[in-house]
């Protein structure tokens, strides 16, 4: 078992079909709740356990993992799980929607993911994609695309960006926001090695 899909608790997707091809399906804890309302079944539940009740608990006995540890999240509970399972490639969807300050919380959280697995956040919108160097991505011309830095000292640069990044500090977070991919691909260069960067890709085509 190498990779997994993993569902949060947040905005449940209007695509599922991440879902249905899951090589192996982790449910954070009350997620489950609306996976029930498809076909689809989960391959584990991870958590704390405070969103599910007794009668769920009791169907989904053999596959529940209860970890009570209020130091981290049902989605950082689920990341060391399959860190620890040699799980290598996690897809998040529903890590985002519903309260703004999950969504933030656990998009910041993938540069310490990355430092784990190979790792992304799915919207119904776009893609959150860690990075801690160099990357070419794949694109399309007109494809929006932003970057996000958690340290606002490092000098970034791009390639094939609308608006090109040279040696720029991202003091702020809306500074490398709402740029746009002028080629099939762009990169974005760094060359602190302790770096961490989120970048975002739309979906639109």
């Amino acid at each position: 078992m190498k990779k997994a899909v993993i569902l949060a608790n947040g905005e449940f997707p209007k695509n599922i079909k991440l879902l249905k091809e899951a090589e192996f399906l982790i449910c954070c804890d009350g997620a489950i709740n609306n996976l029930l309302k498809t076909t689809i079944k989960p391959d584990l539940i991870i958590g704390d356990l405070d969103s599910i009740n007794n009668k769920l608990k009791l169907q989904f006995s053999n596959i529940i993992v209860k970890i009570p540890d209020q130091n981290t999240n049902d989605l950082t509970k689920a990341i060391n799980w399959c860190v620890k399972n040699n799980i290598s490639s996690v897809k998040i969807i529903g890590a985002t929607g519903k309260r703004e300050d999950h969504s933030i919380a656990n998009i910041a959280l993938l540069t310490k993911y990355i430092r784990l697995l190979d790792v992304q956040i799915i919207t119904d919108y776009g893609i959150f994609i860690p990075i801690v160097r160099t990357t070419k991505f794949s694109s399309f011309a007109g494809q929006q695309v932003s970057i996000f830095s958690l340290d606002n000292e490092l000098k970034i640069s791009s390639e094939n960006l609308k608006y090109p990044l040279r040696n720029l500090q991202l003091k702020t977070w809306w500074m490398g926001t709402l740029n746009e991919s002028t080629n099939d691909n762009f990169t974005i260069s760094f060359n602190n090695k302790d770096a961490s960067v989120i970048v975002y890709k739309t979906n639109n085509d």
